[in-house]
């Protein structure tokens, strides 16, 4: 099983000169085979797109230069756009699992930045990492690499930020589990409602989003290729760095305790590009990070040996008694608890839908709809009983 174990660099001042001049090779490399892919009628083979892109194009004076950088992470640029090919045919064609992949996009200098190194493009040499013609350089080793890496990646962000990542083999964790399993409802006040009562909240991203607004009306008032703009454009990207390690952080953290501690992890499929059409929660629903989370979640269960497991998004789990398997009917989003008149029991909205996914999950979902029910429900309660619904703050 493959993992990926990222680093943080500090290269100095004459390797961030190679590297730049490194990304804007690869860069380049990209962009050129981009355009023959265009420009054929016929998409040309990764063989052929590596003889014009870079060997033929290094005798021309135009790329000249190219022969100053090493030619692994050339050739992994054009591997790499073959790969983006596939995976937007195979989109095209129903074959590829997830959301559509659109069409390979050219590269720009301004986003983030990244070279790959193959085997015989790198070295470890005691605490540094040695590159092809760029020299070693030192990563903070927050953790040490289980095994050999079989290729590391060199990346520059948006935020002029470096990293290593070295894609490693790793041995699944066996870790004795807690719970047999669990059912998690997603929402946004609350991130993660447990099916045992435990509840997650979500850190607030209030004060780092007011500063990104702040800091874009102030980017919109200067010249454009100004220096004072560039320098607001590196602080409005630190700012969304600071946001995207905030979630990730949260992630990870919650990922790994709900896999480490229940055997089966039920989560439903939520419709989230639907769900962002709401214009009153489309923000709101993007900074929780619901899919990340899911694919966090699916990722360990392998390295844990867990077994992951995702219902269909129809199953009414917010309409139905967990107690006694009534069905009330579509609720609005205001109304957060429910008093059930069949059972009596009055039932948590979030914490009945979590419950009901683990049911759903493990195949008992239709358990309590055989119980017999001893009392009549009506679908408007009198005035002497007790409210069916009870309205709370707003999600």
């Amino acid at each position: 099983m493959k993992a990926r174990y990222q680093y943080r660099i500090y290269p100095t001042n004459q390797q961030q000169q190679k590297l730049a001049h490194l990304f804007g090779c690869v860069r380049v490399v990209w962009n050129d085979a981009l355009a023959l892919c265009k420009q054929s009628p016929k998409k040309p083979s990764s063989v052929e797109l590596q003889k014009i892109a870079i060997t033929q194009a290094k005798k021309t004076e135009e790329r000249a230069w190219l022969s100053d950088v090493s030619n692994i992470p050339l050739q992994q640029s054009v591997a790499d756009l073959e790969t983006a090919f596939k995976n937007f045919f195979n989109s095209c064609k129903g074959k590829r699992k997830g959301r559509n992949v659109g069409y390979p996009k050219f590269k720009k200098r301004s986003n983030s930045q990244s070279a790959r190194f193959r085997i015989g493009g790198f070295s470890l040499k005691g605490d540094g990492v040695y590159l092809a013609k760029i020299g070693t350089v030192k990563p903070v080793w927050s953790r040490e690499l289980p095994s050999a890496p079989t290729s590391v990646t060199v990346i520059k962000d948006c935020a002029n930020r470096y990293f290593l990542s070295f894609v490693v083999e790793i041995e699944p964790v066996k870790v004795e589990a807690k719970h047999m399993s669990i059912g998690i409802d997603l929402g946004v006040k609350t991130f993660a409602v447990m099916s045992n009562g435990e509840k997650v909240e979500s850190p607030s991203y209030q004060k780092l989003y007011i500063k990104v607004r702040q800091l874009q009306k102030k980017l919109a008032r200067q010249q454009k290729d100004s220096k004072r703009r560039n320098k607001t454009r590196i602080q409005i990207a630190k700012t969304h760095n600071q946001i995207a390690d905030l979630r990730k952080d949260f992630l990870h953290k919650l990922s790994t305790k709900v896999v480490s501690e229940n055997q089966t992890i039920i989560l439903e499929d939520l419709n989230v590009s639907g769900m962002v059409k709401n214009r009153r929660l489309s923000r709101a629903i993007s900074q929780q990070g619901w899919y990340e989370f899911r694919s966090l979640c699916e990722a360990k269960s392998d390295k844990f040996g867990r077994e992951f497991r995702v219902i269909s998004r129809w199953e009414p789990t917010s309409q139905v008694c967990s107690d006694c398997g009534f069905k009330w009917g579509k609720l609005d989003l205001s109304i957060r608890s429910v008093l059930c008149l069949n059972c009596g029991i009055e039932q948590d909205r979030d914490e009945n839908a979590a419950r009901n996914i683990n049911k759903v999950g493990t195949g008992h979902g239709h358990d309590s709809k055989r119980t017999q029910r001893k009392s009549k429900t009506t679908s408007v309660a009198s005035s002497d009983e007790v409210s069916r619904i009870t309205a709370r703050s707003r999600r």
